[in-house]
């Protein structure tokens, strides 16, 4: 059993790459897998579960207390047979979130949710690396692997290279290592060639280059993957071939991410006007 985390920054589509990514792995590749979605907003399994209907642990602990906890109440089977969990968090403007990804990781862990028979475990983590129980994944070794979701575009890159340094901070401690970014295309200008040229300076891969398509939004309005939605469309086999480049991978590292220098010249070569 492979545990991955995925990271990138807020509102790149991280979770959407993910839970695609954890259905072509069901659909395509007959693999095992259990989401733990580690955001407070607990919409990391929606469109494998058809809605946000689950119950979090940290919903049930709030109402009925950590005796009460039981693995059919938190835990719901959605396509492809994936099983999910989201942590939840506080109630809004009231305590921290983190600390609900540390009890609810722990909380698995000790009922043994994270079974031997699961191919994969995937922890989709919250933006970027704010805090320790964010951290959690990488810091305390219960993931193996990280991909970062990012884009061509400024803040994406520097969201990742920020995020490198936190892995680079727990990756001899822990043995978490980067698997590659994910590029989850925004269609700007030279965004592939951006992408290998970030990705190639901090020593990993891109791992895929993922095409915007309007089927994504078509599909998550009905709340389901592109997998689920329309097995046969080009954009879920490029999800499926996404799902086979992380089942094979072997390029596994402690990034090198850039100083602040490099990175606005390379941000900036790339901002200039043809």
């Amino acid at each position: 059993m492979k545990k991955i985390a995925f990271y990138g920054k807020g509102g790149i589509g991280k979770s959407t790459t993910q839970q695609n990514t954890a259905a072509a792995m069901a659909y395509f590749h007959n693999q095992k897998v259990f989401i733990h979605g580690c955001d407070p907003k607990a919409d990391s399994t929606r469109m494998i579960l058809g809605g946000m209907n689950q119950a979090t642990i940290m919903d049930v602990l709030r109402d009925e207390g950590a005796e009460k906890i039981t693995a059919d109440k938190i835990i719901k089977g959605g396509f492809g047979n994936i099983r999910c969990v989201e942590s939840g968090g506080p109630e809004p403007g009231v305590g921290c979130a983190g600390r609900g990804v540390i009890t609810a990781i722990d909380m698995m862990e000790a009922t043994g949710a994270y079974s031997s028979d699961l191919d994969y475990v995937f922890f989709d983590v919250l933006g970027d690396v704010v805090c320790g129980g964010f951290a959690m994944p990488i810091r305390d070794g219960k993931a193996q692997e990280v991909y970062i979701v990012a884009s061509g575009e400024m803040m994406a890159i520097y969201a990742a290279n920020n995020i490198c340094k936190g892995l680079v901070k727990y990756a001899k401690q822990s043995g978490v290592r980067l698997g590659g970014i994910i590029c989850n295309s925004r269609k700007v200008d030279r965004e592939r060639e951006f992408l290998e040229e970030f990705t190639a300076a901090i020593g990993t891969q891109m791992i895929h280059f993922v095409p915007r398509d309007n089927v994504v939004q078509k599909a998550e309005f009905n709340r389901k993957t592109v997998v689920e939605f329309d097995p046969e469309c080009k954009q879920a086999k490029e999800y499926g071939e996404l799902a086979r480049k992380i089942i094979e991978n072997k390029m596994l590292v402690i990034p090198k991410p850039l100083n602040i220098n490099e990175l606005e010249s390379m941000v900036l070569k790339y901002g200039l006007v043809d």
